[in-house]
C-alpha cells in the first residue's frame, strides 16, 4: 500500500472546488473577511491520497485510489462522509470537505470539515470485496481518524454496513473500543435513532421554514424532488406527511410527474421491492430528469448529484423556491440566473445539514454512553435546523444577498472568530 500526502492547492481545479471558492470569495467581500482567514480557508489543512491493494474474489489484486481531506479543524475535530463512486477525485473531496466546514459552522456544531472517498463502483463489488476494501481504507487512514480528530460517516455508495466494518477495523488496530470514531453506525453498535432519515428530515424542516418566511400555504404548494435515494425518499415522505403535494419524483432509472400528486408511501414500498429503484412504478407520467427540474411546481428539491441545475437549465426552472438536498446541485452561473429570476435557493450547507446534526448527536451519545429516544433526537434536530435557518435568513437580509451567500457569511463569521481566538500560528 502506497501513501502520499498531497500538498493542498498543488493543482489547478476547474470543478467543484472552484465553485466553493467562488461562493467563499463572494461572501468574504460582502462581510470584509480578513485576508488571513480567507487564505486559510482557501487551502485544506491536509489531503491524503492512498493506493489500496485489495484481493478480489478471483484471487487477483486490484489497486483502488482513495482520499481523505481535512479542510479545517478550527471549530473542532473534522467531520464528513466517505463515498464509494467512480467519480471520486482530489477536487471532489476538497470541495466536499470545505462544504462540511461551512455546513457544521452553519449548524452550530463543534466540528470542522472533512471528506473521504474511494474510486470504485460498489455495485460491481461482492460483499467480501467491499469489506476488504473498507478495512484496507481504514488501515490506511488509522492515523487520520480519531474520536477527537476526524470522524467519518456514510455518504454516496456507503452505509451503516461499511461504517460497522470501519469501526471494527479501527478498534482492532488501536486495541480499544471507540464507537464515537464513526457515525451513521447500526443502532446495535452505538448508532443514533433518527440518523437514517436525518438529512431528508432536515430538507423537510428547511422547506417548512422557507414557506413560513414566504407566507406560502402548505396545502396550496406543489413540490418536485429529484433523487429517491436516502435523502430524496425520506424528504419526499416527510414533506408529504405535512400535507404538501409532491407532483414529481425521480431516480437514475426513471422520472415521474403527476399534477394530482404522487402516492409517496406507495412509491417507497414499490422501490423497496424493486431493487431500490423506481423503474416501472405507475404513479405518474414518465418524464426525463431534466424535465423534472423544469416541471410546473412551486418548490424544487434537487436531492441527487452535483451540478444538475446549470446555466442551460436555470432559465427554464419554474419553481420559485429551491431546497438543495444534494451537495452542490447548482452551479455558480445558474445561481446568478436564478437570482435574477427571483428564485430563492436554500443552499446545501443549510438545507442538508440535518445529517451531520444527528451525526453530532450520535457522537455525543457515544461519549456519554447514554442514548436518546427517537422523538427526542427529532425534536433536538428540528430546533437546531430552525435556529440555523433563521441565522442564515437574517444574514442574507442584513447583507442584502442570497440565502447561499448568507449561509457562507454565517459560517465564515463563526470560523473567523475561532481563528482569531485560537490565533493563526
Amino acid at each position: 500500500m502506497a501513501t502520499e500526502t498531497v500538498q493542498p492547492g498543488a493543482q489547478n481545479h476547474d470543478s467543484m472546488f472552484d465553485s466553493v471558492l467562488a461562493r467563499l470569495d463572494a461572501a468574504a467581500r460582502l462581510m470584509n473577511l480578513s485576508d488571513d482567514v480567507a487564505k486559510i480557508l482557501r487551502n485544506p489543512q491536509k489531503l491524503v491520497k492512498v493506493s489500496l491493494a485489495v484481493q478480489m474474489d478471483n484471487g487477483k489484486t486490484e489497486i483502488f485510489e482513495a482520499y481523505r481531506c481535512i479542510h479545517s479543524t478550527t471549530l473542532g475535530p473534522s467531520k464528513g462522509g466517505i463515498r464509494y463512486a467512480m467519480d471520486v477525485c482530489q477536487d471532489e473531496v476538497m470541495a466536499l470537505a470545505a462544504w462540511m466546514s461551512f455546513k457544521c459552522a452553519v449548524a452550530n456544531l463543534p466540528y470542522g470539515g472533512g471528506k473521504g472517498g474511494v474510486k470504485c463502483d460498489p455495485k460491481k463489488l461482492s460483499l467480501g470485496e467491499l469489506e476488504r476494501l473498507t478495512r484496507a481504507y481504514t488501515k490506511s487512514m488509522s492515523d487520520v481518524f480519531g474520536v477527537n480528530k476526524d470522524i467519518p460517516a456514510p455518504d454516496m455508495g456507503t452505509s451503516g454496513r461499511e461504517m460497522a466494518w470501519l469501526l471494527d477495523e479501527f478498534n482492532k488496530i488501536k486495541g480499544e473500543d471507540s464507537p464515537g470514531v464513526v457515525t451513521g453506525k447500526p443502532i446495535v453498535l452505538g448508532g443514533s435513532l433518527g440518523r437514517d432519515a436525518a438529512t431528508g428530515r432536515g430538507v423537510m424542516v428547511a422547506t417548512i421554514c422557507a414557506m413560513e418566511k414566504l407566507n406560502l400555504d402548505l396545502k396550496e404548494v406543489t413540490v418536485a424532488i429529484q433523487g429517491f435515494g436516502n435523502v430524496g425518499s425520506h424528504a419526499a415522505r416527510l414533506i408529504a406527511e405535512q400535507d404538501i403535494k409532491v407532483v414529481a419524483i425521480s431516480d437514475h432509472t426513471t422520472a415521474l410527474y403527476n399534477a394530482n400528486g404522487i402516492d409517496i408511501k406507495a412509491a417507497i414500498a414499490y422501490a423497496k421491492n424493486n431493487g431500490n429503484v423506481l423503474k416501472g412504478f405507475s404513479g405518474g407520467t414518465s418524464i426525463t430528469n431534466a424535465e423534472l427540474l423544469t416541471c410546473k411546481c412551486d418548490i424544487l428539491v434537487p436531492a441527487a448529484i452535483q451540478n444538475v441545475i446549470t446555466a442551460e437549465i436555470a432559465p427554464s426552472v419554474k419553481a420559485r423556491l429551491i431546497i438543495e438536498g444534494a451537495n452542490g446541485p447548482t452551479t455558480p452561473e445558474a445561481d446568478e440566473i436564478l437570482k435574477d429570476k427571483g428564485v430563492i435557493v436554500v443552499p446545501d450547507i443549510l438545507a442538508n445539514g440535518g445529517g451531520v446534526t444527528v451525526s453530532y448527536f450520535e457522537w455525543v451519545q457515544n461519549k456519554m454512553g447514554y442514548y436518546w429516544p427517537e422523538a427526542e433526537v427529532n425534536q433536538k434536530h428540528d430546533l437546531s435546523m430552525q435556529v440555523a435557518f433563521d441565522n442564515v435568513w437574517n444574514n442574507a437580509t442584513e447583507y442584502k444577498t442570497t440565502m447561499r451567500i448568507g449561509a457562507y457569511i454565517t459560517a465564515l463569521k463563526k470560523i473567523e472568530l475561532g481563528v482569531n481566538f485560537k490565533g493563526k500560528f
